[in-house]
């Protein structure tokens, strides 16, 4: 079925735009930032005796294939002569972009990207934290170009565990853009090599490596506890003006290879701020407050977990129920990330101690790899620029602790934002199709009110009638009563066993 003509791509846009004034977020720059980002002559240039010239190194970036802001760029080489600890070592180095060489702070530009926090992605429009001449060009680890960066630079054995480390500037050239979706084919056997890949020397082999070594290194922090979670992230897909389906985004062997580089580079550049003894914006998950839900989801399952949270155990629980059923593993994914709670930032320091990230099993972790995208990581590059000069901290303590908190309260407010475009674009998608019913999953039961997602497509929405004893975790059979574009509404209620009639499957 088509949508009805009278809603389209524009609204949603507009949309986007209203609910990111309503949340305290620009979506567009002001005329000073404008004037600063156009007097720009080009990207920072590669200088200062520090900086040492990795250009020859074949670098690459992996990301989504329209992808413009590109952070991050990843490389194996050998292990440093004498440093070797075994056989199969390797370093891994990971470049990621310096922004804040050409992103003063306290300039115009640094007050949008301080404002906001983040870049906004919805399905009809991206808000960029930064101006695009600066995060798709001049700060862009963009493909041939020299760009100024600042490396963590790890040796990590044939088993994963991180051997050494050590971060420093460089200058960096980007020798292949490559995409999630062609890698992963590719490393798996069903697809062939990319073209990008294929024209540099040796980057065949190099990515082989990466990913030998990634794989070690997530195999050693599931063995600590690391949780395998895997939720539905959907994106409205539209034939011109026209919204034809909601696509979902789904893991692959490039995107965890990315991943685990990511976590390991955070890790360390936290660690190295507390040996300096300089303070670093942390990025917290504390332990689950709702634990015994999650226990209660678990045994419904037919699991046991233990009554205190313990992050290896309930790893152990989703590894199992993945491998069970893999098709609604994403449900029971989005359950236990509701249960165990939004992320946060709070600020680390000497006599300070955060509770650390739970779902990752990790005590020092920062954000500190997209600093095009996140104003956490461009702060921590700051610090972690001074702590490389020897120089005092760029923001002191209560500084850090407002936005710490600045940080956290603008991430929660830009999900809100990019979960109303979603909503918005799932009722326009679902106009016509009232009164069809659907096998759902329970996603959150509260005083608010009792939330549902269907299958396919994979939209969330409210029961309306019939939601009484429902909890997260619960399948239920719903069926689609009403639809607001507008406010992104989607009611739907609930067919009890005794008044279940079979209907028109969630396909249509």
């Amino acid at each position: 079925m088509k949508p009805r003509p009278d809603h389209q791509r524009s609204d949603l846009e507009v949309i986007a735009r209203r609910v990111m004034r309503e949340h305290g977020l620009w979506p567009e720059f002001s005329p000073a930032a404008v004037r600063q980002v156009e007097a720009m002559r080009g990207p920072a240039p590669p200088a200062g005796k520090d900086l040492r010239d990795l250009t020859a190194l074949p670098w690459c970036s992996i990301d989504n294939d329209d992808s413009r802001d590109l952070d991050q760029l990843s490389v194996a080489a050998e292990p440093p002569a004498g440093g070797r600890a075994d056989g199969d070592a390797s370093r891994i180095l990971v470049a990621i972009a310096d922004v804040d060489a050409l992103v003063t702070k306290g300039s115009p530009v640094d007050d949008h990207a301080r404002n906001n926090t983040t870049s906004v992605y919805t399905g009809a429009a991206i808000f960029p934290m930064l101006p695009e001449r600066l995060s798709t060009d001049l700060t862009s680890l963009n493909l041939a170009e020299v760009r100024v960066a600042l490396v963590v630079d790890m040796v990590v054995g044939g088993d994963g565990k991180l051997r050494g480390s050590s971060l420093y500037r460089a200058a960096v050239t980007n020798h292949a853009k490559l995409a999630y979706d062609s890698v992963a084919a590719w490393l798996d056997g069903g697809g062939p090599l990319p073209p990008g890949v294929a024209a540099v020397p040796g980057l065949d082999d190099n990515l082989r490596r990466q990913d030998r070594m990634a794989q070690a290194m997530r195999r050693e922090r599931h063995e600590h506890g690391a949780l395998v979670l895997q939720t539905i992230e959907a994106r409205p897909v539209f034939d011109g003006e026209t919204i034809r389906d909601l696509h979902e985004e789904v893991p692959n062997r490039a995107k965890e290879l990315i991943e685990d580089f990511m976590v390991a580079a955070n890790g360390v550049t936290a660690r190295f701020l507390a040996a300096q003894k300089y303070p670093s914006l942390r990025r917290v998950v504390r332990s689950p407050e709702r634990w015994q839900r999650i226990v209660k989801v678990a045994a419904e399952h037919g699991a046991v977990l233990p009554a205190e949270p313990d992050a290896k155990a309930l790893q152990q629980f989703l590894l199992a129920e993945r491998q069970r059923d893999a098709v609604r593993f994403p449900d029971l994914s989005l359950v236990i990330v509701k249960l165990m709670g939004a992320g946060e930032y709070a600020v680390e320091a000497p006599g300070r101690d955060t509770s650390g990230h739970f779902g990752l099993a990790v005590h020092d972790y920062t954000h500190s790899t997209a600093p095009n995208r996140r104003f956490p990581d461009l702060i921590t590059h700051r610090v972690l620029k001074a702590a490389l000069a020897g120089a005092p901290p760029p923001y002191p303590l209560a500084e850090l602790d407002e936005l710490a908190l600045h940080c956290t309260q603008r991430e929660d407010a830009a999900n809100k934002v990019e979960r109303q475009v979603r909503k918005s674009a799932a009722a326009l998608l679902l106009e016509d199709r009232l009164g069809e019913r659907f096998d759902a999953v329970v996603t959150g039961a509260s005083p608010k009110g009792t939330f549902v997602r269907v299958l396919h497509p994979p939209v969330e929405g409210k029961v309306v009638r019939g939601f009484d004893g429902l909890e997260v975790g619960d399948p239920v059979r719903v069926k689609l009563t009403a639809t607001d574009v507008e406010r992104g509404f989607i009611d739907f209620v609930r067919q009890t066993e005794g008044r279940r009639r079979r209907g028109r499957g969630p396909t249509g």
